[in-house]
């Protein structure tokens, strides 16, 4: 199998380097992009950790709001239309559900540290 270090022991090296290496040794121009080069990073590693499990829930929330199988893609694709139709609102089971399952999900790799996505996972519990 693979040797060691993993990549998200690589990354994780990387950012830390950025942050408390890089970013101290700069101006600020240079030590700001590190930041950001670091937040990336950061990004990244939470995608490999969870984005295959969040698309795949994702996925399963699609088929059965929809009522059929397809791509993920084409699924998102038909609900926008449906909603823009008004075929699917509020009140339709499920959709809020998905909604918010689906923008929690979005947050907890883009911004897991904003406020409103801490508050709504402390309001979810």
């Amino acid at each position: 199998m693979l040797d060691q270090p993993n990549a998200d022991e690589i990354l994780e090296v990387v950012t830390r380097w950025l942050r408390e290496q890089l970013t101290g040794q700069q101006q600020a121009s240079t030590a700001f992009q590190a930041r950001v080069a670091a937040n990336a990073l950061d990004l990244v590693r939470r995608q490999i950790a969870d984005g295959d499990r969040l698309e795949r829930e994702s996925h399963a929330r699609l088929r059965a709001l929809l009522g059929h199988d397809g791509q993920a893609d084409a699924l998102e694709r038909e609900l926008c239309e449906r909603i823009r139709e008004r075929r699917l609102d509020a009140s339709t089971p499920g959709l809020m559900e998905h909604l918010m399952a689906s923008t929690l999900a979005k947050m907890s790799i883009d911004q897991p540290s904003y406020a409103s996505y801490r508050r709504a996972l402390a309001n979810k519990e």
